[in-house]
């Protein structure tokens, strides 16, 4: 059993929420050590409660009094139902810390509605299901050191954190890191059927694509080198990959990434000024 288990393991966890989020952190905690009977969920669907029970945890199908001594509340609700939940669970976690996985709604808005500072922002990614996630943080001023690494032990079994120092910030991981897996998963697609098309079996041609990615994102992490050196080092003039790259240079494959990158985060915006209020 590691510290980080040993500490959390004097905290009462609450998930307001247990869907695919939820599960990552909760079942990742519990990989990891620590026990299932100081985490509790509050989720309205029965065969949801099922399978969480299953894992050992407690559930609830709505907030109780038995709430009022959770340590860490972890928001794991979509951003159109954040505004009615905390209203339905605000009398009841008054004293605890709290951490947020829902897109795009701003601290603001959540102090407002729990009546507390103490909160932290996160956006997580899918890869958090198989402990590879990335995930950013942001913290309000009523968060002190102590809470900060209590949150970093909650979300630790997911992958790497990144904190940021303003929250604005949170709408650019959204952007490149929140939405990023559908980004490898559209190109992985582009591949597969590419290699379809060109003779290769479904099974070979997603061998190649996924381990393709998998391995050059190993390079890419491991080597101190830019992805800007790494690409040109595969790339002789007037080879194969040449010929790849300058066809994606020019349909302006690269200006139109960035394009969609943007796009995200301005919906990140969006969504907190739509969900937030």
């Amino acid at each position: 059993m590691t510290h980080t288990n040993n500490t959390l393991n004097q905290c009462k966890l609450v998930f307001v929420g247990g869907g695919n989020m939820a599960s990552a952190i909760l079942g990742g905690l519990i990989r990891q050590g620590m026990s299932a009977q100081r985490i509790w969920v509050i989720e309205p669907f029965e065969q949801s409660r099922q399978r969480l029970e299953a894992l050992g945890v407690h559930t609830l199908s709505a907030p109780s009094a038995d709430l009022q001594d959770a340590d860490v509340m972890i928001w794991a609700v979509k951003p159109q139902s954040f505004h009615e939940a905390a209203q339905q669970n605000r009398a009841f976690c008054q004293q605890a810390l709290h951490l947020s996985v829902a897109a795009g709604i701003r601290s603001d808005s959540i102090a407002h509605w729990l009546g507390s500072e103490r909160i932290v922002r996160a956006m997580p990614n899918t890869p958090a299901l198989v402990g590879l996630g990335q995930t950013g943080l942001f913290a309000r001023t009523g968060v002190t050191p102590a809470d900060k690494q209590l949150i970093a032990q909650v979300l630790e079994p997911t992958g790497q954190l990144l904190w940021v120092a303003h929250e604005p910030l949170l709408d650019a991981v959204t952007a490149i890191s929140g939405s990023g897996p559908a980004y490898v998963f559209y190109f992985l697609e582009a591949m597969i059927q590419a290699g379809v098309d060109m003779g290769l079996s479904a099974s070979q041609a997603h061998q190649l694509a996924v381990g393709t990615f998998e391995g050059a994102s190993a390079l890419a992490k491991a080597s101190d080198e830019s992805p800007h050196v790494l690409r040109e080092r595969v790339t002789s003039k007037g080879g194969t990959t040449y010929a790849a790259t300058c066809a994606l240079d020019e349909a302006g494959v690269q200006s139109l990434f960035k394009h969609a990158l943007e796009a995200a985060r301005l919906r990140a915006q969006e969504l907190g000024d739509e969900f937030g209020k």
